[in-house]
């Protein structure tokens, strides 16, 4: 049956493919923007810098005298931006018409505010993004710890080398970690105390994903999609001539962290080359009392791959290893009868290609094919005198997602397309609780734009079906439809108002139909419900969004009821020392809201201020659901002046009383911390330094979303260097 699936999903790709490859050419159009991108402190032209127009989600870089050219272009009024590296252009409305050629000149600087180059459906998406030098001031082994503290984002921990991203108090199956846009898989998120495999030094940027966008990767992204964009180049365009990349390097206090990586791009003609790799380590962090032992994690990374960008097809092929290794630091506590170190060991090789056609015809501009075989291992070892291997985990997982871009029709733009995912899942050990199981997922999708003068309305669906094929259990399998829109109203240039609705579907997760035994990451003996039901979420989120040269700022605000909610519930009975818990469901609401402002008080000064609370439970009862983010709010100023910043913060959160049943209160804190940056920016090069003391008051603290919270505090106070040189 699962070869039968696997050539049905190629006969769908090859099927889909043979009938957009051709069209008809569309007349050409006959506006032409133009100008010469310059850096703002010296009047130099500037290399390889990216300008957007983003209506048209059109991308050029500049030549060698910093000149770029649009020709071609539609009557209408369009965004222009442009960024390269640490210097950006906050954007320019202009308006063209028949005939007509605009010059347009664009100086780069530092600026306080980072300005995202967006293009078509980000629009409508409430995202958070991450660039290499803001990532590189957060120097850590984990993607959850670096996106931690973003609006609306927390981390779930089992210690300091597995953190993982929570996104508006929903985790696990509910959060989709991607690696440019597909699935690692990884098994992050089946427990507490598993770790992703993306080395996040050597990646060129992090988005997180909400609102109908999230539709294009998984109807079980309710919290949202995390995707991490490794260093490379679109291949919309020729690939840039000569070396790019960067090189990073940290070292830490607090558990002597110290990482370095290194990536190149090297383009010759329409060949690209690319390779990078590092390694990050970690020792037992420190909290204020004491050093938590067994708590130390390392990563090490590779990657090298080959692509050819012409005028009319493209095509890549890569290989990415990753080797991790980090402790369980609750098998050293003297509430744990054990005395030996609980260690858990990764391996990840993927093997990803991508391809396609571009400038296909009238009505499909690119049809793009990705496709990658994951090979997931991982252990978990008893460290007495030597290694003894408790658990060992294979999953093989073979994913391959199909876009076709629509050409703008008028008002209309947008993309359809095929998923699948044929998955492979192994397990052997002495304590293994979860059957190995076949899992096959195949997904159809769409989602559309229409643009006016003040209003954006986007749209999509998803149909997407999943079947299980336990080797012990009974097979089960699930068809469900996702849809949503979304609507964005601009009251000017810097003032936008968005509504999102979402109705998804989702299946539930391998672990919630089948577990059963002794479950460390829970801490408890779990129970899997064969019967459970898909999910059902109707979700409303609204945006209110402001961004000039003053003030950026945005308050959202959502809204989230789901029908028959799987969550692990506690039955009153214990079992071999242990809770015993069983996967339920029932329905839920969960409410919240997130506020960012970073807003100019004068000249060099600026004011940080952040809010996110979620409220989450049974709608029946009342009863909270399970580890949910306390109230947090971030108070900060930044003192910027030229290439340097220092930004002193406070970030305080409440106590978390509103508790799960057999859940303990968590006290609230006041943790204070202090970044400063100098960015020396050059025609070819920028240098980024920075410095991090966090936890300066060295406050004893404990995050609420982790399962070992009782247990393991956060750590003390640490401070870290940072070095990053990007070259173009």
């Amino acid at each position: 049956m699962l070869r039968t699936t696997r050539i049905f999903s190629l006969n769908i790709i090859l099927l889909t493919s043979s009938l957009f490859l051709e069209g008809v050419l569309c007349g050409p159009l006959d506006g032409v923007i133009q100008g010469q991108v310059t850096l703002k402190t010296t009047g130099e032209p500037l290399h390889r810098a990216n300008v957007v127009l983003v209506q048209l989600g059109l991308i050029v870089e500049t030549d060698t005298t910093g000149h770029y050219i649009f020709n071609e272009i539609p009557p209408g009024v369009y965004d222009l931006r442009a960024h390269l590296e640490a210097l950006s252009f906050s954007g320019q409305v202009i308006e063209i018409s028949s005939g007509q050629t605009q010059t347009i000149d664009i100086r780069l600087g530092i600026s306080p505010l980072r300005h995202e180059v967006t293009v078509k459906a980000k629009e409508l998406r409430s995202t958070v993004h991450l660039d290499a030098f803001e990532i590189a001031e957060n120097p850590s082994s984990s993607i959850g710890e670096v996106l931690d503290g973003q609006p609306g984002l927390a981390k779930r921990t089992f210690g300091s080398g597995n953190a993982r991203p929570v996104i508006r108090g929903f985790d696990g199956d509910r959060v989709l970690i991607l690696q440019d846009g597909l699935r690692t898989g990884s098994l992050g998120s089946t427990s507490a105390d598993h770790a992703e495999p993306i080395h996040v030094s050597n990646i060129e940027r992090l988005e997180v994903l909400k609102g109908p966008a999230t539709l294009l990767y998984g109807s079980n992204a309710v919290g949202g999609v995390v995707n991490a964009i490794t260093v490379g180049q679109d291949y919309r365009q020729k690939p840039s001539q000569g070396a790019t990349g960067q090189v990073s390097s940290s070292i830490g206090s607090n558990g002597l962290q110290a990482g370095i990586s290194t990536s190149v791009d090297f383009g010759h003609r329409n060949w690209l080359f690319w390779s990078g790799g590092g390694s990050q380590k970690s020792g037992d962090y420190r909290s204020p009392l004491g050093v938590v032992k067994n708590s130390g994690n390392r990563l090490e990374s590779a990657r090298v791959g080959l692509g050819w960008i012409g005028d009319r097809w493209f095509g890549r092929v890569g290989y990415d290893l990753s080797n991790g290794r980090y402790g369980l630091p609750i098998s050293h506590h003297e509430d744990h009868h054990e005395e030996v170190n609980h260690l858990t060991a990764f391996k990840w090789h993927k093997l990803q290609f991508s391809g396609g056609l571009k400038n296909i015809g009238s009505f499909i501009d690119t049809f793009h094919l990705t496709s990658s075989y994951n090979d997931y291992g991982m252990q978990e070892l008893n460290v007495e005198e030597t290694e003894k291997v408790e658990i060992d985990f294979q999953n093989k997982v073979f994913v391959y997602r199909g876009v076709f871009e629509q050409r703008p029709l008028g008002n209309l733009s947008g993309s359809f397309g095929f998923w699948g995912a044929n998955r492979n899942f192994d397990v052997v050990g002495t304590s293994n609780n979860t059957p190995s199981t076949d899992q096959d997922s195949l997904a159809f999708f769409c989602l559309e734009e229409l643009t006016f003068e003040r209003v954006i309305i986007q749209f999509g669906a998803r149909i997407e079906h999943i079947r299980y094929q336990p080797r012990a259990g009974i097979n089960r399998q699930f068809t469900g439809f996702s849809g949503a829109l979304g609507v964005k109203y601009r009251f000017s240039d810097s003032l936008d108002l968005t509504g999102n609705y979402t109705n998804s579907h989702r299946a539930p997760a391998l672990e919630e139909l089948y577990n059963y035994g002794i479950h460390l990451g829970a801490m408890v003996f779990e129970l899997g419900t064969s019967n459970l039901k898909s999910e059902t979420n109707h979700g409303f989120d609204f945006s209110l969004r402001q961004s000039n040269e003053k003030m950026r700022g945005q308050v959202n605000i959502f809204y989230y009821p789901i029908h028959d909610f799987v969550f692990l519930a506690p039955t009153g009975n214990l079992r071999m020392g242990l809770i015993e818990a069983a996967y339920t469901q029932a329905d839920v609401r969960f409410l919240g809201a997130e506020l960012d402002i970073k807003r100019e008080l004068k000249d060099h000064v600026w004011l940080n201020l952040g809010l996110d609370w979620v409220d989450a439970k049974l709608t029946s009862s009342g009863v909270p659901l399970p580890r949910i983010p306390p109230l947090r709010a971030r108070f900060g100023l930044a003192f910027h002046y030229g290439g340097l910043s220092l930004r002193p913060e406070i970030i305080l959160t409440g106590d978390q009383d509103r508790i799960f049943h057999y859940e303990t209160r968590t006290s609230g804190y006041t943790v204070a911390n202090l970044k400063a940056s100098y960015t020396l920016q050059r025609q070819h090069f920028a240098h980024h330094f920075s410095v991090k003391a966090q936890n300066v008051g060295d406050r004893l603290y404990r995050n609420h979303v982790s399962i070992i919270k009782d247990l393991i505090p956060e750590k003390g106070r640490g401070i870290s260097f940072s070095y990053l040189m990007k070259f173009f």
